[in-house]
């Protein structure tokens, strides 16, 4: 008789542990899956926001970042507020702007998705003599890789996170 009411409860106390691991891991996905929904509907609204946390120039050693560097693309304009370190093959004399920014309602702007889950956005600037375009990889967790390409500098990558679903 003990045995058996030992057994019963042991079995009663299983039962209830694994209903709420369950709930709890179906109110995890749910979390999640809005998430993704936001993110989606940010990048295909163009309403994102990236934060830069690193940049990586091709030719020397990767960066921490400080200061709140980011790309904010909003419908139609792109404000870049970017640094560049590495290697600039030509120069306009005089000129100051070492770093990636500048803002433009003149672009080229694709999404699709990405192999793995997430996004791949494309952006070509039409009237910025500095940057020919730029690649933001976004995952499903909102994290990013942003690469910028230029015809007078070496290529240059920043990884952060993704911020601002407006």
């Amino acid at each position: 008789m003990k045995k058996t009411f030992l057994i019963t409860t042991f079995s009663v106390m299983i039962i209830l542990i694994s209903q709420n691991i369950f709930a709890q891991n179906t109110e995890k996905q749910e979390k999640e899956n809005a998430k993704i929904e936001s993110l989606k509907k940010a990048v295909e609204s163009r309403r994102i926001v990236f934060m830069a946390q690193s940049a990586t120039p091709m030719s020397g050693r990767t960066r921490q970042l400080t200061y709140d560097y980011k790309l904010d693309i909003r419908n139609d304009t792109i404000i870049s507020d970017l640094p560049y370190y590495g290697r600039a093959y030509s120069a306009s004399y005089g000129s100051n702007d070492g770093g990636i920014s500048f803002t433009t309602t003149t672009f080229d702007y694709a999404s699709k998705e990405g192999s793995k889950g997430g996004w791949d956005i494309t952006i070509i600037p039409k009237e910025i003599r500095n940057v020919s375009r730029m690649v933001l990889s976004v995952t499903n967790a909102g994290y990013g890789t942003l690469i910028v390409a230029s015809n007078t500098r070496q290529q240059i990558s920043f990884n952060g996170y993704i911020v601002g679903f407006r």
